[in-house]
């Protein structure tokens, strides 16, 4: 049998195939614009995600076996906004997870609210990327849209709703909202309050692996696929990729350097930590995480390479970088604020400790550094928890970067495994597929039979304690910065 995963990205869609063994059989990419109408605002047309995603599981099934394909499943852009009218229509552009424009509503929220409220209601506190302050800023700001509202919905559910027609959303997706109970995993009575939201405007629940339908007759005789191809409710991306990297089961870790960087970490008990400095959300498994999540990991390499020295010969650039552990130029990496641990979208990039002598290697050096560091603060806070993790797959691709996954190894004090296939959430929507169709108990089970790990890379005792002294050194940096990011706001 076939299962189509479906990860629905900012800036395109991305679509495999995998058949019952796990091997991929086709991947496709279908990109999409993004709008930016104001500074701080990033929106996009919800009908592109469709049209891109139908045109790509055409592409997708082109020399397939039709017949074959029993599932599809999806990993999708978290937090996003997409309002539906009386008639399922969309009523406005979708409002992004890197939109920055709530930062009032997120004071009320945090300040008038309070923080304490809010981490009891949902395990979280707002931060502009959440869904439930943007539902206040269009009730604020576009009252005549806020009236006409009939569903909510986030991204990968509104294709799921054009495929199926059946308005749907999962336990990890919906865990960003801020509109969800994490711990009861239910819609939280006093958030929709709040918001002035009905629970009936809100998609029914599912766990990530569970059935919520099959697609449309209309959807699957385009496709030319059976009518009895079953979809699962899928998951947000981040849960999706750790599926997809087998990091499901207590105490597992997974660390993405994407455009945002994050590290995941699997727990079968539900947790918070005093500061809500990190995500604490659903898992796709039907368990917890928590997630500590940093805006700009890979794309901060990007900004340096690209626009700032001008080169997409990023590996060429690495070579020169040999004295690891030894650079005295430092990267604060807040291109875009920054989220966990530090909840501040006046923070900024910035360089620290240059002098006469330092070089260009330096500076690239100090870049991929930064975000290691960024990673480790996040660490920081689930040590503090308790929680002790001595071993991470890594995913993203800034994890293509030997030289990236050797300072991360060293810097985190971690063994990093490397997978034999890094396909994100396309192949963490796959398996869910796979589970809801029954061709695994679980998904513990798929990720165990289908993840493989085919490297490690070990810290070096050595290089690991010279980089503890230069964390120690970069955690003071943000702190004493703190006052002149406000100040430069």
């Amino acid at each position: 049998m076939l299962y189509i995963g479906v990860d629905l990205g900012t800036s395109a869609v991305k679509l495999l195939l995998m058949d019952e063994k796990g091997r991929i059989q086709n991947v496709v990419s279908k990109e999409y614009p993004l709008f930016f109408p104001h500074p701080g605002w990033s929106e996009q047309n919800p009908q592109d995600w469709f049209t891109e995603t139908m045109a790509g599981l055409k592409e997708l099934l082109k020399d397939a076996d039709k017949s074959q394909v029993a599932g599809l499943s999806f990993g999708g852009q978290m937090h996003g906004l997409v309002i539906l009218d009386e008639k399922d229509e969309v009523i406005r552009p979708a409002i992004l997870w890197n939109d920055g424009r709530t930062y009032e509503e997120c004071d009320y929220l945090n300040n008038v609210i309070g923080k304490e409220k809010l981490s009891a209601y949902t395990a979280n506190i707002s931060f502009t990327g959440f869904t439930a302050p943007k539902l206040l800023w269009v009730k604020n700001k576009e009252p005549e849209n806020f009236a006409r509202i009939k569903k909510i919905m986030l991204p990968k559910d509104y294709l799921a709703y054009m495929l199926t027609g059946i308005h749907c959303t999962d336990v990890s997706d919906a865990s960003g909202m801020l509109l969800f109970d994490v711990k009861n995993r239910c819609w939280s009575k006093e958030m929709c309050d709040i918001c002035s939201v009905q629970e009936e405007q809100l998609a029914k629940i599912y766990e990530s692996y569970e059935c919520v339908g099959c697609l449309k007759p209309e959807i699957a005789k385009e496709l030319g696929v059976p009518e009895t191809v079953k979809v699962a409710a899928g998951a947000g991306d981040n849960a999706a990729a750790a599926v997809g990297t087998g990091t499901v089961g207590d105490g597992r870790c997974n660390i993405s350097l994407g455009t945002s960087g994050t590290v995941f970490i699997a727990s079968k008990n539900f947790g918070v930590d005093k500061y809500n400095a990190l995500h604490s959300f659903a898992h796709a498994d039907g368990t917890y995480h928590l997630m500590g999540c940093m805006l700009s990991a890979a794309s901060c390499n990007k900004w340096w390479m690209d626009d700032i020295i001008g080169t997409k010969d990023y590996g060429k650039e690495q070579e020169n970088i040999e004295k690891l552990g030894e650079n005295h130029v430092y990267f604060l990496p807040y291109l875009m604020g920054e989220r966990s641990p530090h909840n501040n979208p006046n923070a900024r990039g910035t360089f620290v400790g240059m002098t006469m002598d330092t070089s260009r290697a330096d500076m690239t050096q100090a870049v991929l550094e930064g975000v290691a560091f960024a990673l480790r603060d996040s660490l920081e806070v689930a040590k503090s928890l308790g929680i002790h993790i001595e071993r991470t797959k890594i995913c993203g691709g800034g994890a293509k970067s030997p030289l990236w996954r050797r300072i991360i190894a060293n810097v985190l004090n971690l063994k990093v495994d490397i997978l034999e296939s890094e396909e994100g959430p396309a192949m963490g929507g796959a398996m869910l597929a796979a589970v809801a169709c029954g061709e695994y108990a679980s998904v513990e089970d798929a990720a165990e039979k289908l993840v493989k790990v085919v490297d490690t890379v070990e810290p070096e005792p050595e290089l690991a304690a010279k980089y503890e002294e230069r964390y120690a050194q970069f955690k003071e940096i943000y702190p004493a910065l703190k006052p002149v990011f406000e100040l430069i706001k």
